[in-house]
């Protein structure tokens, strides 16, 4: 009788411990080993994986861990530039924890899970690389409660207010008086201290632009040509139409769309613009993506523009916007500056006269617009004031010859002076 009664003791002890799970011990975050049901254990989540992080949560505590880039196959590490948040403040799904700046991007990691960071894991200026831990979060937290002000507080403040609201107003006059006439005498001038200097570390992105741009120059037997562009026309037809192109289509009429669709229809006319050397072969594109150069705080980015021989002015014009207000905000990703075809660069916005844009590898050419200016030019054998733009373009004298790249430049000339053959397709 007892031998049997030990044998069921010990049967009950082993189904009673196999319903828990091992639990790792010495890991940080008391990891599961051997997860059994969720049912049973409500306290126990499984590891959560995604796109772009994964976490690890026993309890109530989240462990961020950074898997991805924006998308960047090739990014594998950035540094980390600020933290939006610091240990103790409560943060909610998709509050931007922090920035991390890549040789491509700004990367903004975002939190999945409402609570208080426990610990931040890294540091500013830490190198942050795929896989590591970025903070821990508290999900059972709650926000910090603003302690309430009794009335009686509230009329002493008041009180109070009111006692010093008479000798600050006679100060503040008084400092007026002094200040109109310190305001009357010119300020001083900004004095430099001879002899110093200041040193800054490079973004890696500044580290990345000047990488590549080196590398097309190494690589590239770069040769540019240029032509005037008379203006005349096109700003016409935006001063005529610019009122109801906003009201129909909700987006301002630029002359960007005009060049994107004037550099589309020459591209489909001369292929060698917009193929690439590859090794021993040349690869012709049979679609046209058009990069577009937009300044932002961290440097020079260049959004695509998709099946731009496809895109009215309308959709060109949205578009450039969309991409323009996503590299302005840290937003834009991988894929929206990955495998164009072609590039136009607008130094005019910036007051450029005329320059020798740089291609962008494995491109074969890019487009510089420049500044408007007034000048006198012959028309119909008469000398008239036209608003003339100085246009340029670069290319890669391995794969075009002289006549392609200034045939090509022509066709975008003329399809800018006249406007109409772009609807005519000529």
């Amino acid at each position: 009788f007892f031998l049997m009664a030990s044998r069921a003791l010990l049967r009950s002890r082993s189904l009673t411990t196999s319903a828990r799970p091992a639990v790792n011990l010495i890991a940080r975050n008391f990891s599961v080993v051997r997860p059994v049901s969720l049912a049973t254990h409500k306290n126990t989540v499984p590891v959560y994986t995604s796109s772009f992080y994964g976490s690890k949560r026993f309890m109530s505590e989240v462990t961020f861990t950074i898997n991805d880039f924006g998308g960047a196959e090739t990014v594998q590490s950035g540094e980390l530039s600020k933290w939006h948040f610091k240990e103790g403040d409560y943060v909610e799904v998709d509050d931007e924890l922090c920035s991390i700046e890549t040789e491509k991007i700004a990367v903004q990691p975002t939190s999945e899970h409402d609570g208080v960071i426990k610990k931040l894991l890294k540091s500013e200026g830490d190198t942050v690389n795929k896989g590591d831990e970025l903070w821990v979060i508290d999900t059972e937290g709650k926000p910090k409660e603003e302690p309430k002000e009794s009335a009686s507080d509230k009329s002493e403040q008041k009180s109070e207010s009111k006692q010093e609201s008479k000798p600050q107003e006679k100060k503040e006059q008084k400092k007026e008086s002094k200040s109109s006439k310190k305001d009357s005498a010119p300020p001083k001038k900004a004095t430099s201290a001879p002899g110093s200097e200041t040193r800054v570390k490079m973004t890696r992105m500044r580290q990345r632009i000047a990488e590549r741009l080196k590398e097309s120059q190494n690589t590239a037997a770069m040769l540019t040509t240029f032509q005037e562009c008379d203006m005349h026309a096109l700003m016409n037809m935006r001063s005529q139409y610019k009122d109801l192109f906003l009201k129909e289509h909700g987006v301002k009429l630029g002359f960007m769309s005009c060049f994107v669709k004037a550099a589309s229809n020459a591209l489909l006319k001369e292929r060698a613009v917009n193929a690439f050397i590859d090794g021993d072969e040349i690869v012709y594109k049979d679609f046209v993506d058009i990069n577009v150069a937009v300044a932002t705080p961290t440097g020079l980015v260049t959004p695509v523009l998709r099946d731009c021989d496809r895109m009215s002015f309308a959709d060109v014009e949205k578009e450039i916007g969309l991409l323009a207000e996503k590299a302005r905000s840290g937003k834009i990703t991988i894929p929206d500056l990955e495998a164009g075809t072609f590039t136009i660069s607008n130094g005019g916005v910036y007051g450029s006269m005329m320059g020798t844009p740089i291609i962008n590898p494995p491109q074969s050419a890019i487009l510089g617009m420049h500044g408007i200016t007034k000048r006198p030019v012959v028309v119909n054998d008469q000398v008239v004031i036209r608003p003339m733009m100085y246009l340029a373009l670069t290319y890669d004298h391995r794969l075009l010859d002289g006549k392609t790249a200034v045939t090509f430049l022509k066709t975008i000339k003329e399809n800018v002076e006249d406007p109409r053959r772009l609807l005519l397709d000529l």
